[in-house]
């Protein structure tokens, strides 16, 4: 019966792997619904974090990589069980962590514009993780792929960890530890022990978190502000006295327009860390701003209601076109946009 059995097992390998694979991605939807059910359970990320930096440092050391590396083809039973018992929890780690991002980046990026990519590359690493052939026969191979993939995986998380330990932090505060805490992640993961003793090794570390950190400031608009999103925006030709628009418009007629209302609701669980700004555009072009210090008005509980107004006097009558209401922290990172056209 036990030969029967490893007879089957050895003969449908990759078949049960694959088959694993989906029920992992099963496994993963449940965490996206466990995410929506609250933003304070995103400090616990940080434990996965850490947990995930240690095994990565101790698998390298034990299994080597590229053609060195013991995994399944020729080594001891002993070794394979081994191999698979890290990747198997490195798998669940990174399935937890990636999958908890994903409704948090979906929300607070904006289709269409320069921040969503973002989550494309989180969602195509949340499916890698699930893949099991790939990520131990492929990603788990090499030092330098394994690593990539938890700076990626570091970086976003740390977004979300910073504001959920230390709520009221500013975006651009969060983005800057998660560079350099990437970059520090990134280098011990390769270094050797014996290179601690070095003077040049922290050098280099120092300048390349830097570096890091530049990088991320330089490309912080490609960025989405995690956790903020906008809940609803829209515009309106009126609005009632309770503040809210009197009429939602997609589409306005030139004759009709006399003076636009942008009414935008912004939610923020990790508390009010950034200041918030209304950007007109039209047909890409910045034609009106307006800071949170005349904009914000009442609104509902956890979130910030920002309402600004565009005369039509103040553009010369030239109007007809398409038209943006973006909602920015002051450091240019876009938290939505409400778009409409204006015809003639």
């Amino acid at each position: 019966m036990v030969a029967h059995t490893r007879a089957f097992l050895k003969r449908h390998e990759k078949k049960l792997w694959w088959l694993h694979s989906v029920y992992a991605l099963g496994l993963g939807t449940s965490v996206v619904l466990f995410a929506n059910k609250g933003f304070d359970h995103a400090r616990f990320l940080a434990i996965s974090l850490g947990a995930v930096w240690l095994l990565l440092i101790l698998f390298f050391r034990l299994f080597g990589e590229g053609k060195n590396q013991l995994s399944t083809e020729g080594a001891p039973a002993k070794t394979k069980l081994g191999f698979f018992a890290v990747t198997y929890v490195l798998k669940n780690l990174y399935q937890g962590m990636l999958f908890f991002l994903l409704p948090y980046y979906w929300k607070s990026s904006t289709y269409g514009t320069r921040n969503f990519p973002l989550v494309l590359v989180l969602g195509a690493c949340a499916l890698l993780s699930t893949l099991d052939v790939v990520f131990d026969r492929f990603l788990m191979r090499f030092r330098i792929a394994a690593s990539v993939f938890y700076g990626v995986t570091l970086f976003a998380c740390l977004n979300l960890v910073f504001p959920a330990l230390f709520p009221e932090t500013r975006s651009l505060v969060s983005l800057l530890v998660a560079s350099f805490t990437s970059v520090v992640a990134f280098f011990t993961i390769h270094v050797r022990a014996k290179a601690l003793n070095r003077p040049w090794f922290f050098s280099l570390l120092a300048a390349a978190s830097v570096a890091g950190s530049g990088a991320a400031y330089a490309g912080r608009r490609f960025l989405p502000p995690v956790p903020m999103y906008l809940a609803h925006g829209a515009v309106g030709p009126a609005v009632l006295d309770d503040g809210r628009l009197s009429m939602e418009a997609g589409t306005l007629h030139t004759s009709v327009v006399k003076q636009v209302f942008a009414v935008t609701d912004v939610v923020i669980p990790g508390g009010k860390g950034d200041a918030l700004v209304h950007i007109w555009r039209h047909d890409g072009e910045v034609a009106h701003r307006s800071t949170e210090a005349t904009a914000r008005v009442p609104g509902p509980d956890g979130q910030v209601r920002l309402r600004s107004t565009l005369d039509a006097r103040d553009l010369g009558g030239k109007l007809a076109g398409s038209w943006s209401v973006d909602v920015e922290t002051e450091d240019g990172q876009l938290v939505g946009r409400t778009a409409f056209q204006v015809i003639e």
